[in-house]
Parts: C-alpha cells; sequence; structure tokens
C-alpha cells in the first residue's frame, strides 16, 4: 500500500539542544497509526516537523508523492496535511461556526467533503454551540471544534497531537467514538496519545519514539504479541 507519509532520519534541534536523532515514520494511505512515547522523548517535534512548523536540519519528508522538506507549513496543509495541535489553539474570539467556516476548503476535490453540517452530524455538541465563541466551550468541546476546523480543511491525513489529554472520561469516549467513525471513511490518521487501551483497538500500526529515535515499528498484532515493548518504552 502507497504511503501518505514518511519520514526518515529526520534530526531536529531546539538551539544547541538536539531533539531528534534520526526519528521514522510511515503511514499508508487509508492507516490509522500512533506515534507514541512517555514525554519528552519527541513526538511533538517529529509531528511538528512533519507538518512544517518546525524546521529539520537533516532527514527527509515526503507527504501525498512530494518531498515535502524544508517546505513552509501553509503548503504542506494545502498538499492536504491537517492538524490538531496539542494545545488546541482554536480561536478565541470568533464563534463555533465562525472557527469552522474560517478553515473550509476543498482544494483537493474529495467526493465527499467535510461540510458545515457533516461535522455537526459527528459532534452535535458543537451544533449546540454554534453561536459561542471559543473562549467559552469547555476543554472537550475546544477539542471538538479543533478536530472538525480541521476536517473542514478536508485533509489527505489528519494528525492528533495529544487527542484526549486533560478531557473527562465522559468526554474522552465521545472523542474515541468520534475517532472510531473517521477510520470507517478510510481518511489517514495520525494519533498521539497516552491511552493505550483505545489506540490498540482502533489503530493498525504504531510507532515508539524514546530519546528522540524509532525504537518500535509494528503492527497492532504484533504489539500486543510484545508486551515487554509497551514496558520498556511506555512503562505500560
Amino acid at each position: 500500500m502507497k504511503n501518505i507519509l514518511t519520514v526518515t532520519d529526520l534530526e531536529v534541534f531546539y538551539g544547541d539542544a538536539q531533539a531528534l536523532f534520526g526519528a521514522t515514520l510511515s503511514i499508508a494511505q487509508g492507516e490509522f497509526a500512533t506515534l507514541l512515547g512517555r514525554n519528552g522523548m519527541g513526538k511533538t517535534t517529529t509531528v511538528t516537523a512533519a507538518c512544517g512548523i518546525r524546521a529539520s536540519r537533516a532527514g527527509q519528508i515526503h507527504f501525498a508523492g512530494q518531498n515535502v522538506t524544508g517546505w513552509p507549513s501553509y503548503r504542506v496543509a494545502r498538499l492536504g496535511l491537517g492538524l490538531v495541535p496539542e494545545q488546541r489553539q482554536v480561536f478565541p474570539n470568533l464563534t463555533v461556526f465562525e472557527n469552522l467556516v474560517a478553515t473550509a476548503h476543498n482544494r483537493l476535490d474529495q467526493k465527499d467533503p467535510w461540510t458545515l453540517e457533516r461535522v455537526y452530524g459527528l459532534f452535535p455538541r458543537l451544533k449546540e454551540r454554534a453561536g459561542n465563541l471559543g473562549c467559552n466551550l469547555s476543554g472537550g468541546e475546544q477539542q471538538m471544534l479543533a478536530i472538525g476546523r480541521a476536517l473542514m480543511t478536508n485533509p489527505r491525513l489528519l494528525v492528533l497531537d495529544e487527542a484526549t489529554e486533560g478531557l473527562a472520561p465522559l468526554v474522552r469516549a465521545e472523542i474515541w467514538h468520534c475517532l472510531e467513525s473517521l477510520r470507517s471513511t478510510g481518511i489517514s490518521v495520525l494519533i498521539i496519545d497516552k491511552n493505550i487501551g483505545p489506540l490498540m483497538r482502533l489503530a493498525d500500526t504504531h510507532n515508539i519514539l524514546e530519546k528522540g529515535r524509532t525504537v518500535w515499528q509494528g503492527s497492532t498484532e504484533s504489539l500486543r504479541a510484545a508486551p515487554e515493548v509497551l514496558h520498556e518504552t511506555l512503562g505500560v
């Protein structure tokens, strides 16, 4: 199966401090993949570099059949990479409706594009809060809005950084249910999260980082068969 995203031998620095030491990552078209690791292992650095937000010093990034190494983030986004950032970053002074339509575009001419009503169908609470400002939403509602906003760009690949961090259990369950619905649409997904149980249920493949290096890659079946990997790299 053709890869939608391939990251090879990526090295990223913060000033003089090196954060990634040759990280690798590959996601096939239509695949639901994870990027796992303890805090500070380089997960967010990897995805922000892949999105063009953070510059890499070495390595290659290929997305949607093109070498996007060194591209600015807006060009990568136009090629179909949608990011749900760790801090959500919804527009606080815009309403839910305005947040969603501000990013709406189908520049890739998707046959079944994400529209306002389709996002409202996925997250009915957003329709109920359509007139509320982003700053007046709960954390869970902001996360739904961030996901909906990314979907309104009609991406080829949806990247979620800490999809359920800090959310109440009931809200987390709702987010996981919505991600399961997304999985059935065939969209490619890369997710960072600490909740291993739902990830093992939903994901096809996993990538594990430790100290800025990719130390394990494989299928859910392979990871289930290697509990020592989870214990050694994630403390599970």
